[in-house]
């Protein structure tokens, strides 16, 4: 038993594995960052006193689901095998799986999109059934994103390196940094409400990324999230311009 545990560690003495790690681990994070925006915007819809378990339960939720794929590596990577074409383009489980939590986000930044821009007439569609979010229906929707996630999540690990054990220990990793990442991002989205907008155009753009991805349009990841900081440096400066005026309204008040 403890050979075949000493067999998954043989790398510990390789440098390039160690590199192999630190960018699987990097990566991972990354990855992480657009499963986390989509908790945190989903949860600060739910009563106060359901939020922590809520973002525990989703993020616990992802380990599961990425420790249980990475149990069954041999069939993940056979997701990727074509199983039909069509206009030429061949398309397997991986990329089915992607559109689908492609237009799942779409459809839900857009939804929410329109409720923050114009929340009376939302009110007014949904007669008869509660406003706010349920704690079940909350649950559910980060499932199902969390799978979308972790498939994408799994395959780069794969795709990373050979070693069984990196792969766990960089799912972990990455896991336990969203873990304590969440509460702080919802806390700060919450109190900033023009983030709230920034983010479900960051999800509008992951779930068109997804789309593209999964019908043969690869855009590079780099791409995207060079997009997302430099909208979110903008947003940090207009921040601190409404900080300065309001600050200098106050003080001519007096």
């Amino acid at each position: 038993m403890l050979d075949l545990i000493a067999d998954h560690f043989d790398w510990l003495s390789n440098p390039t594995a160690w590199v192999a790690l630190l960018t699987l681990v990097v990566l991972e994070i990354v990855l992480g960052i657009d499963n986390l925006i989509f908790i945190s915007i989903l949860t600060n819809k739910l009563p106060p006193e359901q939020r922590a378990k809520a973002r525990v339960l989703g993020i616990g939720a992802a380990l599961v689901m990425r420790l249980v794929l990475l149990a069954t590596i041999s069939y993940i990577v056979k997701l990727t095998t074509p199983l039909f074409t069509l206009f030429d383009e061949p398309y397997s489980w991986r990329d089915i799986i992607l559109i689908t939590g492609g237009l799942f986000l779409v459809w839900k930044a857009t939804r929410e999109i329109h409720h923050t821009v114009d929340p009376e007439t939302d009110k007014s569609e949904m007669i008869g059934r509660t406003v706010q979010l349920s704690l079940g229906a909350a649950i559910f929707q980060i499932l199902l994103l969390d799978l979308v996630f972790s498939i994408d999540s799994i395959i780069t690990a794969v795709g990373m390196t050979d070693e069984i054990a990196i792969m766990y220990i960089a799912v972990i990793t990455a896991v336990v940094v969203m873990l304590l990442a969440v509460n702080p991002l919802s806390a700060f989205i919450e109190k900033n409400p023009t983030i709230v907008m920034l983010a479900l155009g960051f999800l509008l753009m992951i779930g068109m990324t997804l789309i593209a991805d999964g019908m043969g349009f690869h855009v590079p990841k780099g791409y995207i999230y060079t997009a997302m900081g430099f909208s979110a440096l903008v947003e940090v400066l207009n921040m601190l311009a409404r900080r300065r005026k309001s600050k200098v309204r106050s003080g001519g008040g007096h």
